[in-house]
Parts: C-alpha cells; structure tokens; sequence
C-alpha cells in the first residue's frame, strides 16, 4: 500500500474517530445540552439529504443537464415549505403514535398485515443503488487521489468502519422516545465538514483559478457558450418538473431523511425552524457547484467531471485542500450509510422478523430487550453489507447521478399514499398494496433490473425508453400506481381500524385516538403482553404506562383502563412497531363511546395543532362543552355500558364527587346513594322521578331526575341523566304552605272565637244551673252536657292546632281516608266568616284511601274549598263529590257562585292570578294547590262559567291496598 494511499486511510479512519469523540461528548453531556437540542442542530442533521450525489454528483449533473441540477434542490425545499400542510401533520403522528419509521406511518394509516412487509421489502430494494453509490463514491475518489487504490479493499475497509460506528451510537436505545442525540450531532458536525470543504473547494476556485468575482465574470464573458449550456437544457427537455417531484418525494420519504425529520425530532419546534433553515443550507452548498464546473472546464481537468473538487485541490498542490475535500466526500457518504442503516434496520426488525417470531408460536423471550437490541445491530451490519454487494454488483454503472435517480424514482412510490393519508378519507389498504406494487414492478423492471440483473431491462423496446430510461419509468410507474390507488380505494371501502387512523392522519381532522383493545383489568393486559413477549417486557412496559399516567396496578376503572391500553399500544408501537404492538394487545373492540371521550381527551391538547375549520369545529366544541358545564342543573351522560362520560361542575357539587372519581366508572360502581339513586332512574318506565329525598353528607336534598336517550351514529343510543336540587325551592314552599296556613287561621279567627264562645256560653249556664239543682239524675245530665260541650272545644282547637302546624320536609306518605279528610277541611273552612252560611255537601264514600300528607292535603281542600265559599251567595251551597277508578280517585268541588272570567280560566294556577279585589286575596293559594297535588302524583283542572259558577276536579292516586281492592 502506497504512502498516499496510507495517508488518505489514516485521514478517514482519524475522521470517523472524530465522529466517535464528537457523538459520545454529545451522549456524556460534555457538549452543552442546549447546543445539542437546538433547532439549528436538528437543521443541519438534516443536512444527511446531501449525500455524493450533492458532493461529487451534482457538478456531472451540472455538466450535463445545466440549471436543472438545481431541480433536485427545488424540490426538496418545497417540501419544506410545505411544512405546515405536510411535515407536521407526520411529525404529530410519529410523535403520537411512536412510528418510528415510514412503514410504521403506513401500517398504522393502511392497516393490513402486508403493509409492513411490503413497504420494508420494497423500501429496502429501492435504497440499495443509492448505498451503493456512497460506497463507489468514496472508492473512486480515493482513486482519483492516488490511481492505486484496490476498490475491494476500500470499499470493505469503508463499510466496516461505518458499521462500527452505527451499531454503536446508532443502536443503543430502542424506542423513538430516547432519541439519539450523539447520533444527531454526529451527522450535523459532518453536515457542517461538508458545506466548509465544498465552499473552500470553490473559494480556491474562484480565486485562484479565476482570480477573484471580476475574473469569473470576464471568463463568462468570453466564454458564453458556457452560461448557455447551463440554460439549454432548461429550455429544450421538460424533464424538470419530474426532477423536482422526485426531489420533493424525497425531500421526506427516504429512509434517512424521514428518520431524522421525525424520529429524531426532540422539539417540533426545530421543524419550524428547519423548513427555512435546511433549504437555505442546501442552496448555500448548490453556490459551489457552477463555480467547481466552470474552474475544472478552464483547466481541462483529467478527472471525472463529478470528481472536480478533488482534481482542483489537486491542481493547488495542497495537500491540506486535498485532504479536507477527500474527508467532506467521506463525511457526504457515512452519513447516508449510517442513518439509511438504522432506519432499514429498524423497519426490517418491526416488519419482517418480529411479525415472524410472534407468529411462529415461539415461546416468548425472557430477555428481549437484550435480543431486540441486538438483533437490530445485527440487521444494521446485514444491510450495509447487503450495500456493499450491491455496490459489487453494480461496478459496471457509470455516473453517481444515475444511481441516486433510481433510488429517487423507488421512493417516489410512496407519494400517492402519503398524500392520500393526509387529505383522502376514502383512501385504504386494498387502494394502497394495488398501487405500490404496480408501481414498485415497474420500477424494477425498467430501473433496477439492469442494475441488479446486469442484462437489459424487458421494457426496453418500448418506446421513449432509450431516450430517458428514468422518465420513462417515473411516468408509467407513478401514473399507473396513483391510477390503482385510487380504483383500489373507490372499489373498497376503509374497515373501521382505517376510518380511525384516517381521522387520526388527516389535516382538517382532530386527533382521534386508534381503536384500543379493552381489558378488564391491569392484569389481563400484563397477561396479554406477556403471552407475545414474555414477562420482564409485559412488567416493564407495564410499570412505564401506569408511571406516565399515574395510575395504580389495582385500576379497574374503564375510562383508565382505555388511557392505559392506548398508551401500551403507542409504547410498544415504538418497540415492535404498530401493527404488531396492535396484535399483542387484541382483545374486544373499544366501545364507541368511550373512543368518544378519549377524543375530547385528545382535543384538550391538541388545540395548538388545528387550524382552519378544524379550529372553527373545536372552538364551537368547546363553547358548547363549557355551556354544559356552566349549566346550572346537573348532567350526567351514560355510555353504552352504562359508563360515565360527562360529569359536569354542578353534579360535582350536588353529589359532592369531582369528575375525575367518577369518569369512566359504571352506574354500578358508583358510591351511595348515587348507584341506588341513578339504578332506580334506570330501571323504572318513566322518564322522571320527582321529589326524591336523598340524605348526603349536607344533610336531606330534594331531588328531580330526568333521563333522555340521545341517538348515536348508528351505532347505539346514549343516555343523559339530569339531576336538578330543589331542596330551597322545596323549603320554600314548605314555608309558603305554613305561612298560608297561618294566614287562613287568621281569617278564622272571629270564627274561632264565635265557635268556642258558644259552647263556654253553654257551659257557663249548665254550671249556673247546677248550683241549684238537688236531683241526682238532673245534675247528672248536667255534668254530660258540659263534658260534651268541652269536648265541641277540643275538636275545635286540634283542628286549628293541626292545621296550623308545619308539615316536615320529609314527612312519609301514609294512608288517609278521603271523607274524613274533606269533613276536617270543612269544618275549618266554616270557621271562616265567607263559610259559616255556607253549607258544605261531603258526598264522599267513606271507604275510599289514598297515600298522602295530611296537612298538606287539608291545605288543598282548605283553600278549594275557601275559594267556593268566597264565590257563593249567602246560604249557598258547595258539593264535594268522589269517584274511584281502577287506581285513582276522582274529587270534584263544585259551587254556584260568581264563576271565573274566561280570560282568567287559562292562568288559574299562575301565581298572583285572581279574581278577588286588591287585598283580599294574594293569588297564592290555587298555584300551591296544584304544586301539592302535583307532588303526590296527581293533577287538577277546572271548569267555570261567569255567573253558573265552578268545578274544580282532582285525581289523586290510590293506596296500593285500595287499587288493589283491599279497604282498611
């Protein structure tokens, strides 16, 4: 081996050891985080997107095509542009969901078993040229610089070396949440290598070739032919609209570039900042490119015309020039290997050999992290050699340009599905497989068959074919698979798993959680993940989840348990990829509701990602959620398991339960009296249950409940319960019932007094009398007579005492004898002034019962039958009638007196409705007739005419032992 060649070994080998030092400062934190984490940082690992083809290749492309070398930059920086629309959506699903590659992305939007599989078979065969020509670039250049150097030697030599450094710094966690920050700042330092080397390559161009701005401008001058062919071919080929789609597919699609846009992301930030920054990067390195081309022309180099840089350092004699462009080409070539390698690997781990080892029965792994560990460093050595036979096989290719296009082309595929992923709804699997396999077809026998085969493509007599082999196969392999993409996708329609990842994916659509497998309980998922992968991965996976979201191993609690499922599937979904992480934890369909709620769980922090009328829906979402919240009743909205969804601030404070004791928790599984309370709103026919007392801990409530069911989507109907307090209004009326009594007692006042006068007056003359009587039996009925007298007082002052006297808030119900019950009434009202002529008809059975409060139905029949005797004529009459159905009891109360104007009949029962002048009556007394007859499940009615008078009639329930027959 000569010096020369000795020298660029040694220089190569001290560079990747660079590399080593740099990562591993980065990974001990002798680098300052900040430095590490800082948007710039992630801009310029992006800078990977520059690979030879950028180095050495784009000045034969220049030489060849002109301008349209530039296309391939075009490209890129569209898509970068387009970043609010199309990177950030990606970056939010990765992020989300812990897709760690490109088949994760599509296995998780296009959910077959062959997704995966396909897109890593696929992906892997296309990316193989491309490999190759880092590792011809770095072997050429090296012969270039000494024309000795042994290809093979080299080559192996490269590979082992990029290896080493993969495995180690590139293979060291597992899931996408522990990002590789050595990594990341290994490939912006040779990011950086490669902009200084390629600017120092055409300063010395610039200067020393052509002396300086004014000396490239006089050669330009004299040499216009120069600058012509530069434009020609823009105006004579049409072929750069379809550079800059395959620069722009790329730009995010290849292996690498979408592994350090989105799995390495650590802030998405940092993407904000590179959708300018990166561009700006790639056109500050494109500034050299015409510079190297015009310099090499007017020295006539004897090198390739991709090689300038090196043959112009070479010119200078410098040999710290030559040095430093030979390390940017290594540095352009290592950094493609080492991140297109981890991210193959890890596709080929998720999508091909872990699928296969679940599904062969295997029993599970006790120590799996260790064999995931390496068997993805063991796939990332396989395809890197896997590149290097490629890169044997393909030796006979010329141009480094012509490799990277066919790579171009391959992942160009994936574009229909990306964008159908973002904005098609209907787009699906069947649409997906037919289109990329069509296209990846194609592609291969056009492109890669020469290559890989080394005999002429089949398609070769077909026309145009000879002219632009690469166009040619862009045209029909892109047309025909967006043509079966979109048959495939109109002819089947999306399963429910794809409708769920379409929502989830889609630009104008919130995120909506996947469709997680429910379990009853933390041990059945620990059983589940243990069954696939073993128990230190179910233990381990499992303590991580209920860590993050601060939950206990007991937890049995749905709505918990759903957040816990969703969490193991992302979590794993980044160790085994989604399709298998979803297999693992299969189990019954997540219930629609629930995915419900875990959406408006979602929204909540989603609010930052949505925009347009997807912003508009969440902002009216929200105004109505808060309206629910605010209202001043409470609501309780049941799932179709009877599972609690909505728990608004008011049935927080009447229950004394905030939301989060309760969310997600069945009916069943409520706290007292709650689960007695609502079980009984469920099982009952009615609608409504009024007046219900329930003691909680602030002492007795009065309750009415509603329940409605609200229609679904098709699916099953929900229900909404209303809790509404009246225990004030229920205090309230008590208050206005004892105050009403107290002001019918003081109406009865002078009739007390005439009524209990008379029997005193009575007694008064019989005593009077019996001073004088001697006659044993005369004084004997004497002392009868007052006995009987007393007793005419005492009825008199009980019923005043009763009828004055508060009825309890929770009096029970008892039964009550009608007749007896209208006899006390009438005897109080005739206390009254208005009824003491008044003559009161009781027609009532005797043996009709019904259930009620008495002194709350006294008050009805007081005021009823008060309200007569206002209305009749002196000496009138008043006539209490009451029939009995098959469980109720018809009263009516009828009198001939003044009759109710008709434009009053209507408002009766409002409050500060009458017919009595100002001061004598309040309008009270009919409004709190029909509330008591309301609560003890009856109604009232009336019918009036002006002079004929009226008849008000009441149904109130009977006892149970009445309806049924049985008099007590």
């Amino acid at each position: 081996m000569s010096p020369a060649l000795l020298t660029l070994f040694g220089v190569g080998i001290a560079y990747l050891a660079a590399l080593f030092i740099v990562a591993y400062a980065a990974e001990r934190e002798w680098i300052p985080a900040h430095w590490v984490r800082h948007p710039l940082t992630y801009t310029l690992s992006l800078g990977v997107y520059a690979t030879t083809w950028t180095f050495y290749g784009s000045v034969g492309l220049a030489a060849n095509q002109g301008f349209m070398f530039l296309t391939i930059y075009v490209g890129v920086t569209a898509s970068f542009l387009l970043a609010p629309v199309l990177l950030q959506p990606l970056l939010r699903l990765v992020r989300d969901y812990q897709l760690s590659s490109l088949a994760d992305l599509f296995a998780f939007r296009y959910v077959s078993p062959w997704t995966g599989w396909l897109v890593t078979a696929f992906m892997l065969i296309g990316i193989l040229p491309y490999i190759a020509l880092q590792i011809q670039a770095v072997v050429t250049s090296a012969q270039v610089l000494t024309r000795e150097a042994p290809p093979g030697v080299l080559a192996a030599g490269f590979c082992i070396t990029v290896t080493l450094f993969a495995v180690l710094f590139g293979a060291r966690h597992l899931t996408p949440r522990e990002k590789h920050e050595g990594l990341v700042m290994a490939i912006a330092f040779e990011s950086v290598i490669k902009l200084v080397a390629l600017l120092a390559c055409a300063g010395f161009a610039l200067f020393g070739v052509f002396g300086g701005f004014g000396g490239l401008s006089d050669y330009l001058l004299a040499h216009p032919q120069a600058v012509e062919r530069m434009q020609a071919p823009l105006r004579e080929s049409g072929s750069w609209t379809t550079l800059c789609l395959l620069a722009f597919a790329a730009g995010f699609l290849l292996p690498r570039q979408f592994h350090m846009i989105f799995s390495e992301n650590i802030d998405p930030a940092g993407l904000r900042t590179a959708s300018w920054a990166f561009p700006a990067f790639l056109w500050l390195l494109n500034l050299a490119i015409p510079i190297l081309l015009w310099a090499g022309q007017e020295l006539h180099l004897d090198v390739p015309t991709e090689y300038y840089a090196l043959g112009l350092a070479q010119r200078e004699s410098s040999g710290l020039l030559t040095l430093l462009t030979f390390v940017g080409g290594i540095s352009a070539a290592s950094a493609m290997i080492i991140v297109e390698s981890l991210a193959l690997a890890a596709m080929c781990l998720n999508h091909l050999i872990l699928p296969l080892w679940v599904n062969s029965g295997a029993a599970p792994s006790q120590d799996l992290y260790r064999r995931l560990l390496w068997g993805r460093r063991a796939l990332i050595a396989l395809v890197i050699a896997i590149g290097y036979l490629a890169y044997i096989s393909m030796q006979r290719s010329t141009g480094l340009v012509q490799l990277g296009l066919v790579s171009f082309v391959a992942v160009t595929q994936f574009l229909p599905a990306v964008v159908g992923m973002l904005v098609w709804p209907r787009a699906n699997r069947v649409g997906f497989l037919a289109g990329l396999c069509a296209g990846m077809s194609i592609w291969f026998l056009i492109l890669a068959w020469p290559l890989l085969i080394g005999t002429p493509s089949p398609l070769q007599n077909l026309p145009l074919h000879e002219r632009d082999p690469w166009l040619f196969a862009t045209f029909w392999s892109l047309g025909l698979n967006l043509l079966l993409f979109v048959l495939g996708s109109l002819l089947a329609r999306p399963n429910a798993k794809e409708q769920a990842a379409d929502q989830a994916c889609r630009m104008d659509a919130v995120t909506i959680l996947s469709e997680a497998p429910q379990a009853g309980g933390v041990g059945e998922l620990r059983l589940r993940i243990e069954q696939a992968l073993g128990g230190d991965v179910a233990q381990a996976e499992l303590r991580r989840a209920l860590t993050e979201l601060k939950l206990d191993a007991g937890e049995r609690r749905p709505r918990q348990l759903h957040f816990l499922t969703e969490r193991l599937r992302r979590n794993l979904s980044g160790l085994i990829g989604p399709q298998l992480a979803s297999e693992v934890l299969a189990g019954r369909q997540n219930e629609q509701s629930m995915r419900r709620h875990l959406v408006e769980e979602e929204l909540e922090h989603s609010q930052d990602r949505l925009r347009g009328l997807a912003a508009e829906l969440n902002r009216l979402r929200r105004f109505h959620r808060q309206v629910l919240q605010d209202l001043p009743i409470g609501v309780c909205s049941l799932g179709d398991h009877g599972e609690v969804l909505i728990w608004n601030e008011r049935m927080a404070q009447i229950a004394g339960l905030s939301a989060d004791q309760v969310l997600g928790s069945r009916v069943r599984e409520l706290p007292p009296p709650w689960r007695e309370i609502f079980s009984r709103l469920l099982d009952t026919e009615s609608a409504h249950l009024y007046k219900q007392p329930v003691h909680l801990r602030g002492g007795l409530r009065w309750l009415n409940l509603h329940k409605e069911a609200i229609a679904g989507d098709g699916e099953s109907a929900q229900l909404v319960l209303l809790v509404e307090d009246l225990t004030e209004q229920q205090q309230l009326e008590a208050e206005l019932t004892h105050s009403a009594r107290l002001a019918s007692i003081g109406t009865l006042a002078s009739g007390v007094a005439h009524e209990i006068g008379n029997p005193l007056t009575g007694i008064s003359c019989i005593a009077q009398n019996l001073l004088d009587e001697d006659d044993a039996g005369e004084r004997r009925q004497g002392l009868d007579d007052i006995l009987e007298q007393s007793r005419r007082i005492s009825d008199i002052v009980q019923s005043l005492l009763s009828f004055a006297r508060p009825s309890a808030p929770a009096r029970d119900l008892e039964p009550l004898e009608l007749h007896s019950l209208v006899k006390e009434a009438a005897r109080l009202v005739r206390l009254s002034r208005s009824g003491r002529n008044i003559a009161f008809d009781n027609r009532v059975p005797e043996a009709l019962i019904i259930d009620g409060d008495r002194a709350r139905l006294t008050q009805v029949f007081v005021n009823l039958l008060g309200n007569a005797a206002d209305a009749s004529p002196p000496n009138g009459r008043v006539e209490i009638e009451a029939s009995r159905g098959a469980a109720s009891v018809t009263i009516s109360v009828r009198d001939w007196g003044s009759g109710i104007p008709e434009e009053l009949l209507g408002r009766i029962f409002e409050p500060f409705v009458t017919t009595k002048l100002p001061g004598q009556g309040t309008g009270l007394g009919l409004p709190l007739v029909y509330r008591i007859v309301a609560d003890h499940g009856g109604s009232i009615s009336v019918d009036s005419r002006v002079g004929e008078g009226s008849t008000f009639v009441l149904r109130l329930p009977l006892a149970p032992d009445a309806a049924l027959g049985i008099l007590t």
